[in-house]
């Protein structure tokens, strides 16, 4: 899946990089509500010093605060502030690494996962074609993963000007909080959500209700806007941000229309709680399999990277890969051919004759078969059982002097037909389809 994914990102000039596991704590806790998740470190101290302390305290004293980072994206923000002077802009990069989160492991959730992230980067200012090319990538890149059992891909829309313009325009000022409040609407439901927006934000029942009404819109054509701007009309909303948002959301549907139909659609109810995002956001569903939740989300940011002097906006999506593997596979989508890389099992009729096995294995590994070296000279059937469990298709008898003391051929076996065969190691060569292992939709 990984190189399914990388290989898709590079075809489109997306450059990948790796950045540190370790960053300051004061630039992870730019997310907002996200900082609880933070594994803070401390370094290590001296026995008995009174700065010594739990394993959740935020260092030492005098020590700068570190934490692993919890997602990709403020660490790229950081390496774009450090190496401007070298970047052509717009900058495409591409990043598939570990993060940490200290949330509770469940389903879906976990502590330490893989990411992969898309993200372009201009400086002082980004076209806002890339926030219609940036969703039509990973679509293209989760599109690639549909051999293999991945269903078919749904990228939801938004785009904060939207809703910030529709929420001023109501008279709503905290409109993070109103932000936040939607983000839980399809964890808790509609009527939760009326009673945050009320408690949390100062809303009146009036104005949570036409939060919630801007929320239910969604489509995947021009009709969307005009919905909108008849809600706005409704609630005596005028806003230029508003119409600014709604030209750049249609524009984004009718580009996704033409390039990938059915995949993109407009829904007023993906929020996206983080507090960067400024303009497109997107979340990513599994056609059928919906209920899984969210498998990729990101959006536009403008002010995340900067040094005061320059600014440095960008777009960007992200696809929690751990997440997006463990529900395949707990939702029975895809299997695995075999467990482990090796195709054949050479056999080994006496350890005195294991070179002659050894020889076997260099032949066919310098034509790029991955082999191993059965582990004892076991009688056939064991050594045919070792390879069974494993999941390997091929085992693989040397050349040698039969009871009768005939010259007996190198033969090798398909443990799963049967068929045994003459062969040669220089030239033998599984098909394209055993020689390594694959990923398939479940029924194959």
């Amino acid at each position: 899946m990984l190189d399914t994914l990388r290989r898709t990102f590079e075809l489109h000039g997306f450059a990948g990089i790796e950045t540190r596991a370790v960053e300051p704590l004061d630039q992870l806790l730019r997310k907002g509500e996200t900082s609880k998740e933070v594994y803070v470190l401390r370094r290590l101290q001296e026995e008995g010093d009174p700065s010594d302390g739990a394993a959740g305290d935020r260092g030492g004293k005098g020590d700068k605060q570190l934490g692993l980072h919890f997602d990709l994206t403020v660490p790229f923000a950081r390496y774009v502030l450090e190496n401007a002077g070298h970047l052509a802009f717009p900058f495409k990069r591409h990043q598939i690494q570990k993060v940490w989160r200290g949330e509770r492991p469940q389903d879906g959730r976990f502590r330490e996962f893989v990411q992969a992230d898309i993200d372009v980067v201009g400086a002082g200012e980004l076209p806002y074609h890339f926030e219609v090319e940036l969703p039509l990538v990973m679509a293209e890149a989760l599109g690639e993963l549909r051999s293999i059992g991945v269903p078919e891909v749904r990228i939801l829309v938004n785009n904060r000007k939207v809703a910030e313009g529709f929420y001023r325009g109501l008279g709503l000022g905290d409109v993070e909080g109103v932000l936040r409040s939607i983000d839980k609407l399809d964890k808790v439901g509609p009527d939760k959500v009326a009673a945050l927006l009320v408690a949390e934000t100062g809303a009146t029942p009036e104005q949570a209700a036409a939060c919630l009404a801007l929320a239910a819109i969604s489509g995947s054509d021009a009709s969307v806007a005009e919905r909108v701007r008849a809600l706005a009309d409704e609630h005596g909303v005028t806003s230029e941000l508003l119409e600014e948002g709604l030209g750049e959301l249609s524009a984004l549907i009718d580009a996704a229309a033409v390039r990938a139909p059915g995949v993109v659609v407009a829904d007023l109810k993906i929020a996206r709680g983080l507090d960067y995002y400024t303009g497109s956001v997107y979340e990513t569903v599994l056609v059928g399999h919906e209920q899984l939740g969210s498998i990729c989300s990101g959006g536009r940011y403008d002010t995340l990277a900067s040094d005061g002097a320059n600014t440095y906006p960008g777009v960007g999506l992200s696809i929690g890969v751990s997440r997006l593997v463990s529900r395949l596979l707990s939702a029975g989508l895809v299997r695995s051919t075999r467990s482990v890389p090796s195709a054949v099992v050479v056999a080994v009729t006496s350890e005195e004759t294991r070179p002659a096995s050894d020889a076997v294995a260099v032949a066919l590994r310098s034509r790029g078969i991955p082999v191993e070296v059965a582990p004892s000279a076991a009688k056939f059937g064991k050594q045919i059982k070792f390879a069974d469990r494993r999941g390997i298709p091929f085992v693989w008898f040397p050349a040698g002097i039969g009871a009768d003391g005939e010259v007996v051929p190198h033969q090798v076996k398909d443990i799963r037909s049967g068929e045994q065969v003459a062969a040669d190691p220089a030239v033998w060569a599984p098909s394209a389809e055993d020689l390594w292992p694959r990923v398939v939709p479940a029924g194959e």
